[in-house]
């Protein structure tokens, strides 16, 4: 039953920038794109680009709901990650 189990969970990885704004959402509750951009130092566009991947991936999931983010609507976006997948993105971190 395990090894059913294993086969049907996702190997996530996660790029270096994935992972830092996966990290800057938690798994608790949802963040502001303001607060991500704070959190991580990164450049706006990156944390743009690296939000819509996660999206896209089904990973991170937007309040209000949306399929992508534009760069002038992220600040105040709330983003959250998809409770579906924190488990395996929790081990995805720990592996970094």
């Amino acid at each position: 039953m395990l090894a059913a189990k294993k086969l049907l969970m996702r190997d996530i990885k996660l790029s270096g920038r994935e992972a830092a704004v996966v990290r800057a959402i938690g798994f608790a509750e949802s963040m502001l794109g303001a607060e991500i951009l704070d959190s991580t130092r990164m450049e706006p566009e990156d944390v743009g680009d690296t939000l819509n991947g996660l999206i896209a991936a089904g990973f991170v999931e937007t309040i209000p709901y949306a399929e992508q983010v534009d760069l002038a609507e992220m600040p105040s976006t709330a983003f959250e990650v998809n409770p579906a997948y924190v488990h395996e993105l929790r081990t995805a971190i720990a592996r970094r």
